[in-house]
């Protein structure tokens, strides 16, 4: 999903002209995702959210961050970038293939040491950890029907002051959409669960495919 799905062309690449740039090691990244991967590249993050996932993690500085799928890297890179010194993330994912690109440019990023990679299914990850484990900031964007069950776990370790960041919330435009089916339905009441949720201050921004910003009271 590009950045501009939302916006006029002329717009949004004047935006893109003025957000900072990646550098060689993400560009190299989204050229292999692309070439490797062909269609399923498209789970990859856009240059421009992958900035503001840093600059997030910049104003937060967590000592614990969470990201829950982490396809070939882009995003834990942009996260892990972010952290203070002995700052950690936990990084959450399926595919040993995936994984296997992100673990190359985790370490051409210099950022290896900062991620701690758990194969395997999220929830029961997420789960495994001390409720007491103390989280301060988490991505999401693994599949979708598991998002409610992802926020909960990790809304449940987040501090106070702790941000959440979920992607795909708009669904490509189609969540406003009565008759859309597959993953919208479900996108749609995990919207609402979010909205209602009065441990929380949320945004949902019109940016790449929808990014929701959960912040605990």
């Amino acid at each position: 999903m590009k950045s501009d799905d939302f916006l006029r062309s002329d717009i949004a690449a004047y935006a893109i002209t003025h957000t900072t740039r990646p550098d060689d090691v993400l560009r190299d990244l989204a050229a292999e995702t692309h070439e490797r991967l062909g269609g399923a590249a498209g789970m990859q993050i856009p240059s421009d959210q992958g900035t503001l996932l840093y600059i997030l993690a910049s104003i937060i500085q967590p000592r614990l961050a969470v990201e829950v799928g982490t396809f070939t890297g882009y995003s834990s890179i942009c996260v892990a970038r972010a952290l203070p010194e002995g700052g950690r993330l936990i990084a959450c994912d399926v595919s040993e293939e995936w994984t296997s690109v992100a673990r190359r440019y985790w370490e051409r990023a210099g950022v290896a040491d900062r991620i701690e990679l758990r194969l395997g299914d999220a929830a029961a990850t997420l789960r495994a950890m001390p409720v007491d484990e103390t989280i301060d900031f988490a991505f999401i964007d693994a599949d979708k029907e598991g998002y409610p069950v992802y926020y909960e776990e990790i809304m449940t370790r987040l501090r106070p002051g702790g941000l959440i960041a979920v992607d795909n919330t708009l669904q490509h435009g189609r969540i406003v959409d009565a008759e859309a089916g597959g993953t919208v339905p479900g996108m749609r009441a995990f919207n609402d669960l979010v909205a209602a949720d009065k441990r929380a201050t949320t945004v949902l921004l019109p940016f790449a495919d929808g990014v929701t910003l959960i912040y605990k009271n």
